[in-house]
């Protein structure tokens, strides 16, 4: 029986979902496929753990609990659950067969697209992952510049060379972890300090929550090109949304190589590594990296459409409306609270909850009792605004009435100093830490 959207709506209730965890208990580890969506980055014992449908924007979970979604599956449903055009294309597609024996024209049909709206895309290659297309631009860089360290900023995927600077580094061999180092955003002068003739690649997400500070992205790719390395842009969450070019086109800074997955296929599983011919065509002979379901079509057709709905309807732009209204919202409302410890941060199609310690108040704690009371109104939320082009005004109103409810019980928390005491459930738990080679020079 359906439980749907209102404000005031109570805590759900997850009798299903618990049960079907349970089955996975010592069967799955972790209990989950992808972090991000496993309990524990939702308050345990109240959220949801499993969504059975989507439709737009909503999400109905295995208890039959409506929700307007803000996580759009961790970001890939840029168009939202079900957009038609996309859904037709995948039928169609279904009915001609999913992989072949041979190479399959839409190979050819999307990479033409890509390198229409992607500012370096001169060549393209196709995987099933993020994480899979950024070791393959790493191995780029490595096979073009004949040098083997990693200069990185941001977030790029569970593969050895990366995960080396985490506090997860069981399993990793040791000499991966002397190859890989990490600088902070915006820090001209730190990577200038950190880059080398030893320095095979510089790989950064061009932005997350943060804007690039002037010439801030020219002169990563003026360092770089200065000590003959590459400039890798990883445009898991830019690419498609900032812009149908992505960050690359958004700021007008052309990198040597590019990564992109999420948006790309609307839901559909596609990593595209992209990049200038000169580099790209070391993928042809010295480098190998070819994959059985790199030429899939389902998710090649999938690609097709979301592009084309893309460009056709300027998807990007809508995004940015939706998400100034969420972030512009969000902040009126703390600043009548008198919240200043909570704001809403980032570039509009993609926007971030952010908490500072308050007294004794830790941010977790204060993002897990938000969560929890967002829930009450039907609002699946995990502490991001990732608008899709499904957001309705009327989700995006009944978001920030659902704000209007939750924000006064966090500051009264907060107030109170109970913050914890509030949680009907286990707060949400941090993921990893960087913690090898932050910030610190290559050794030679």
């Amino acid at each position: 029986m359906s439980n749907p959207v209102r404000l005031d709506r109570g805590l759900p209730t997850i009798t299903e979902s618990n049960r079907t965890f349970e089955r996975a208990r010592g069967l799955i580890p972790a209990g989950t496929q992808t972090l991000a969506k496993g309990p524990q980055q939702h308050v345990r014992g109240v959220a949801p753990k499993y969504l059975q449908r989507g439709k737009g924007a909503r999400v109905w979970d295995v208890d039959g609990n409506e929700y307007v979604d803000l996580t759009m599956a961790v970001g890939p449903l840029v168009l939202g659950y079900g957009y038609p055009a996309v859904d037709e294309a995948v039928r169609a597609q279904l009915e001609e067969g999913v992989v072949f024996s041979l190479m399959h024209p839409l190979e050819v049909e999307v990479a033409e697209l890509i390198r229409d709206v992607v500012p370096c895309a001169e060549m393209v290659r196709y995987s099933k992952t993020g994480a899979d297309v950024c070791s393959a631009a790493i191995r780029v860089a490595r096979a073009v510049t004949g040098r083997s360290k990693v200069l990185c900023c941001g977030y790029h995927g569970w593969h050895d060379w990366y995960i080396a600077v985490t506090d997860r580094t069981t399993g990793i061999p040791a000499v991966a972890r002397e190859l890989t180092y990490t600088v902070d955003y915006n820090d001209i002068a730190g990577l200038a300090a950190s880059i080398d003739d030893q320095t095979a690649c510089v790989i950064l997400e061009p932005t997350t929550f943060v804007a690039p500070a002037p010439g801030y992205l020219q002169a990563v790719k003026e360092l770089c090109e200065k000590h003959g390395a590459l400039l890798i842009f990883d445009e898991m969450w830019t690419g498609f949304r900032m812009a149908v070019g992505g960050a690359q086109q958004y700021f007008g800074v052309t990198p040597h190589l590019a990564t992109f997955s999420k948006a790309v296929a609307n839901g559909m599983p596609l990593g595209v590594l992209t990049g200038m011919a000169e580099f790209m065509k070391v993928l042809e002979k010295d480098v190998f990296f070819f994959t059985t379901f790199g030429g899939e079509a389902l998710s090649l057709a999938a690609a097709r459409a979301t592009i084309e709905v893309l460009r056709a309807h300027d998807v990007p732009a809508a995004l940015a409306r939706s998400g100034a209204r969420l972030r512009e919202g969000y902040n009126a409302i703390t600043a009548e609270l008198d919240m200043p410890y909570t704001r809403c941060v980032g570039f509009d199609c993609r926007t971030m909850i952010t908490f500072q310690q308050d007294n004794e108040q830790q941010p977790l704690h204060m993002k897990t009792l938000l969560q929890q009371e967002m829930l009450r109104h039907g609002v699946l939320w995990s502490g991001f605004h990732n608008m899709s082009f499904s957001h309705t005004e009327a989700d995006v109103s009944h978001v920030l009435a659902a704000y209007k409810q939750a924000l006064p019980v966090l500051r009264d928390a907060v107030a109170r100093g109970d913050v914890a005491s509030r949680l009907k459930g286990e707060p949400i738990e941090p993921v990893f830490r960087r913690t090898t080679n932050f910030n610190t020079k290559p050794r030679t």
